[in-house]
């Protein structure tokens, strides 16, 4: 069986050797290549043609960012962030330039190197673009979003997302009209410690607030809550959040299934579910709830997600009302919730 092929980028000799003896311990990867510095990496990758990079962000000579930039311009492979959480917000710049993900640099134990290793496998088989000046295609919303003259009252967005998921927000929340008088709440799995940057990253893109969610706080149109991965989120029928404790057997942080299910119970047909690029079946159970309450239920299509496993999950499970490439759904979000505020009130 032929092997994925890693290159490793990292200043610190140290932690090379940890992501290397992280990665042999896997059967399937294989170190082609390390690189001490983002020069070097970018050289590497033009004579080595790994299957995938890990990049370090804070680097001499060559920092990370400006590396992606140049791999992405001239030799387009699959790039996994991997830094310290002190550079969160900087390596949500990375996303943008067209690395596929960020994890934080790895501790010494079996469920750091399993995770760490499941990463690289799922993300080198995902085609990737080169990007003309390294920087992503950035799609942006074909139309404008229409206006909301009135908020429907009651209504509720939820968002499910995994790997890709924080440029897909990106591209959505930037396409949402002004004071979109709707709250969003997102469960987005993230490794710990990286959400206040993300946070930072889609703040400087996004039209409407974005926050870390906060146990007991009400829901405010025009907010986006995304939850912490420390914790699950659930909203109630008062329409606040209640933050859940992780439990360590727990497989996706956040929990989308969770915070569907819960708009499903508390919301209804006001309920406005979409589910966007990433890998397993988190999302599909509670995708499904909310189509059987009557909310409106969007999926992103495969030919814009980063990883097709989630959306297309749900889409073969009968629950998607509406399939759409990634620069339709925002507007598609703004007429779902016309159409279920007013079913709502049909209802009386």
């Amino acid at each position: 069986m032929k092997k994925i092929r890693v290159l490793v980028t990292d200043d610190s000799p140290l932690v090379r050797d940890l992501i290397k003896t992280m990665i042999e311990s896997d059967p399937e990867l294989e170190v082609v290549g390390e690189a001490a510095d983002g020069l070097e990496a970018v050289e590497k990758v033009r004579l080595l043609q790994p299957d995938i990079v890990t990049m370090d962000i804070e680097m001499p000579v060559l920092d990370g960012l400006q590396a992606i930039e140049r791999i992405m311009c001239e030799n387009a492979v699959p790039i996994l962030v991997v830094t310290s959480r002190g550079d969160a917000k900087t390596a949500y710049a990375a996303i943008a330039k067209g690395a596929l993900d960020l994890m934080v640099k790895p501790d010494v134990n079996l469920e750091a190197a399993r995770e760490f290793t499941d990463k690289l496998r799922l993300l080198s088989k995902v085609r990737v673009l080169r990007h003309l000046a390294g920087k992503s295609p950035g799609r942006r919303p074909a139309d404008p979003a229409p206006v909301l003259s009135e908020a429907p009252p009651g209504v509720v967005v939820v968002v499910a997302a995994s790997t890709g998921g924080p440029e897909a927000l990106s591209i959505i929340l930037s396409g949402l009209p002004d004071k979109f008088p709707v709250p969003i709440v997102i469960a987005q799995h993230i490794s710990d410690g990286f959400l206040s940057g993300m946070v930072d990253w889609i703040m400087t893109l996004s039209r409407v607030r974005v926050k870390v969610a906060a146990d007991g706080a009400a829901l405010e149109p025009g907010v986006a809550y995304l939850c912490p991965s420390e914790c699950h989120m659930r909203v109630s029928s008062a329409r606040r959040i209640a933050l859940v404790q992780r439990q360590p057997q727990d497989i996706y942080h956040p929990s989308c299934d969770m915070l569907l299910g819960s708009v499903a119970e508390a919301c209804g047909v006001k309920a406005v579910g979409v589910i966007l690029t990433g890998m397993g079946n988190d999302g599909v159970a509670g995708m499904k709830r909310i189509k059987a309450a009557g909310g409106a239920t969007l999926a992103q299509d495969e030919k814009t997600s980063v990883i097709f496993g989630m959306p297309n999950l749900a889409i073969e499970s009968g629950c998607i009302d509406r399939v759409l490439p990634l620069e339709d759904i925002a507007s598609a979000i703004v007429r779902a919730a016309v159409e279920r505020g007013a079913a709502a009130a049909r209802r009386g």
